[in-house]
């Protein structure tokens, strides 16, 4: 009876932080929309507990605008904008913030709940803790972005601190992911496999390490696309404006320039890395497919594969419909951009799957 408490418990903490994995992948996904439709700088202030509400009056809404009509984006890019442009992009920041908030409620809330009725174990702390910090830092991180976007003749933020913001929310989803999957591990049956099968999940495990970084920088040179809108740069496949390795990309004066700043080279190195988790996924499923273990195991092993397919196959719709973007319209560049980000995270997750897997097995 007490084992069988101690797994409802724990249980019931890992659905807990499920949710919150949700609620984080809904949060990237409207940070992609806040991005793709320019918003991201219509809220010139951090009200942390005032700016859950939306502006009540139209005096209040002037009162906004007049700030906003003080950032270089308005002097320089949206000029002509009239209160209800300024609406609409006010209404993404302003959600992509409030949700921010209500997942902040929610694990709060999940928290406190738990605490009292003593379903946390002493092994739960520090990666709560973790979590916690964590998300403070990733709120933190969303701030100095969005401040960088607000002084001097900047229209949009950084591109390297929205690669910063992106990667940090992917860490702390992938973090939560993981926390989630320890806690249901009762629920993953052992597996005995052969010394054999053994040295080859080795195997498979350095491999996933490897996928694992390298989809990092992969998902790092996804942002900085973004943040340099690097899409039509080259809108054509599978060359590059004509080419397989273009010219300029060395245009900038050292390494590091040309790795963050570098639109061409950005675009290049972002098609190079997908062409390699393609190959190296690839590869990793003939290693994996062979290995017979528990559910879990049998459920996840296929999906990088699945995943990564669809996700390439998107990159080149995105590329190709970025010649027929349309500024201030949603259409199919946008489209595809958006569900391009949404299944790089679930390329990731699959790839946490495969990890914890073979820890279980």
């Amino acid at each position: 009876m007490g084992i069988e408490i101690a797994e409802h418990k724990s249980k019931a903490v890992a659905n807990w932080l499920l949710l919150g994995v949700g609620m984080t992948i809904i949060q990237i996904a409207l940070g992609g929309i806040t991005r793709l439709t320019g918003s991201g700088l219509s809220i010139t202030e951090w009200d942390v507990v005032t700016g859950a509400l939306p502006p009540m009056s139209q005096a209040h809404w002037q009162e906004l605008f007049a700030k906003y009509k003080t950032t270089p984006q308005f002097q320089l890019l949206n000029f002509d904008f009239t209160l209800s442009n300024f609406k609409f992009i006010f209404f993404w920041e302003w959600f992509h913030r409030l949700w921010a908030r209500t997942i902040g409620l929610v694990f709060a809330i999940g928290f406190i709940y738990f605490f009292v009725k003593k379903y946390f174990k002493s092994s739960m702390i520090k990666p709560l803790v973790v979590l916690f910090l964590l998300g403070a830092l990733q709120g933190a991180i969303g701030w100095i972005m969005v401040a960088s976007g607000l002084e001097g003749d900047a229209v949009y933020v950084k591109p390297t601190r929205l690669a910063l913001h992106f990667i940090f929310a992917l860490g702390l989803l992938a973090y939560t992911y993981w926390f989630a999957l320890s806690l249901k591990a009762n629920a993953i049956q052992k597996s005995n496999i052969s010394s054999q099968g053994q040295t080859k999940l080795a195997g498979i495990k350095k491999i996933a390490w490897l996928i694992l970084v390298i989809l990092f920088l992969q998902l790092i040179y996804g942002a900085l696309m973004a943040g340099h809108k690097a899409a039509n740069v080259a809108s054509t496949w599978p060359t590059i404006n004509g080419q397989w390795v273009p010219m300029g990309l060395f245009n900038k004066d050292s390494f590091l320039l040309n790795a963050v700043n570098n639109t061409i080279w950005i675009h290049f190195v972002h098609r190079g890395l997908a062409y390699i988790l393609l190959a190296l996924i690839v590869f990793w499923f003939t290693q994996m497919k062979s290995i017979r273990a528990n559910a879990f195991w049998e459920k996840v092993k296929i999906l990088p594969l699945i995943i990564v397919s669809i996700q390439v196959l998107l990159g080149i719709l995105t590329i190709l419909s970025s010649a027929h973007i349309v500024p201030g319209s949603w259409a199919e560049f946008e489209w595809f951009a958006q569900i391009h980000q949404l299944v790089g995270m679930l390329l990731l997750l699959s790839v946490v799957n495969i990890i914890y897997a073979t820890k279980e097995i």
